[in-house]
């Protein structure tokens, strides 16, 4: 899913091409991506037909244009793109939503091959839509506070990564840069966050601007062609990732291999040397090595579970409880 770096560097781009332009018409080709407008399809087209956009503006993954008063506030989902181009050039059967402007320049597309993004037109939003105002600051913005989410860090009972990824604490920031961060911060993502230092909490907030920063001046981060700029370009900050998707690959820093491990049904990527894990989480580390103990250990699962099956009861078997079993559905 595109983090902050992405979609701050969408906005630029919308800020270069669109803002200030007028809208002649909206064709929705797909209603799923307007499925959070009350308006529906041909409510939302209408709505937008003859108004100006103003400069984008984004908060944590949420982008919007000022409308008048409005908001058309957008978010990429997993795979949405919003790119400016020939009017003329052909849609693809992924294009979702098609902005055509009055001054018959290129216009805006947005292309959304999983269907997870969405977009619609909040009324009086254009300060701060109301459906994202629960978000928190993120690190670029000048609203942030860094005294502010540290304290709030250090009062939160969970991991430290986990809490990074809480965007009521702290917003824009996901599953890449929080692990980057944490990288650079030496810092173990199982750490209980209330059990940080005063500099601990520190180093992590500078390193989270800090890869923030050196992701965005890359364009962002790339690993297929579902995120693009909207000139259609691709991010290369994947060249710089220190550990997000490096397992078994040298530390950039030590040369340990990089580990990954389970978290939030998804991963969590670290160095063990450079970031030690937490005594708290060391037995949940070996349970996991030792679910990874390779072909052998798989075949032994398997033959406990084929035992275990030999010695369940067969539909309409009686077996030792003195009535029949009851089938399976």
């Amino acid at each position: 899913m595109p983090e902050l770096p992405e979609v701050e560097t969408v906005r630029r781009g919308l800020e270069l091409h669109v803002a200030g332009r007028a809208i002649e018409a909206v064709q929705v080709l797909h209603p799923r991506a307007v499925r959070r407008d009350p308006a529906g399809p041909a409510g939302f087209a209408a709505a937008l037909a003859g108004r100006r956009l103003g400069a984008p503006r984004r908060r944590g993954k949420y982008l919007w244009l000022p409308v008048g008063e409005d908001a058309l506030l957008a978010h990429l989902g997993m795979s949405g793109q919003l790119t400016c181009g020939d009017p003329d050039r052909p849609i693809s059967p992924h294009v979702r939503i098609r902005f055509a402007f009055a001054d018959r320049g290129p216009d805006l597309r947005f292309t959304d091959q999983r269907t997870f993004g969405h977009m619609w037109l909040v009324p009086d939003g254009a300060e701060l839509p109301a459906p994202i105002a629960h978000i928190a600051p993120d690190p670029l913005e000048r609203a942030f506070d860094p005294g502010g989410l540290a304290r709030r860090l250090r009062g939160r009972r969970s991991e430290v990564k986990r809490a990074l990824l809480d965007q009521s604490l702290v917003s824009g920031i996901g599953n890449i840069y929080a692990d980057e961060a944490l990288w650079r911060a030496r810092l173990h993502w199982a750490r209980p966050a209330d059990g940080l230092g005063a500099a601990e909490v520190s180093r992590l907030l500078a390193a989270v601007r800090e890869v923030l920063a050196a992701a965005l001046a890359a364009g962002g981060t790339t690993f297929d062609s579902l995120y693009v700029n909207v000139n259609g370009e691709s991010g290369y900050f994947e060249r710089s990732l220190a550990v997000y998707g490096r397992a078994g690959r040298p530390c950039r820093r030590c040369g340990t291999p990089i580990r990954r491990d389970p978290f939030m049904n998804r991963s969590a990527y670290s160095c063990p040397r450079c970031q030690p894990a937490p005594a708290s989480s060391l037995s949940k580390i070996k349970n996991t090595e030792g679910s990874r103990k390779g072909p052998a250990a798989g075949a032994r699962r398997a033959r406990r579970r084929g035992s275990a099956a030999a010695e369940m009861p067969v539909p309409g078997d009686k077996g030792n409880t003195g009535r029949a079993a009851r089938p399976f559905t």
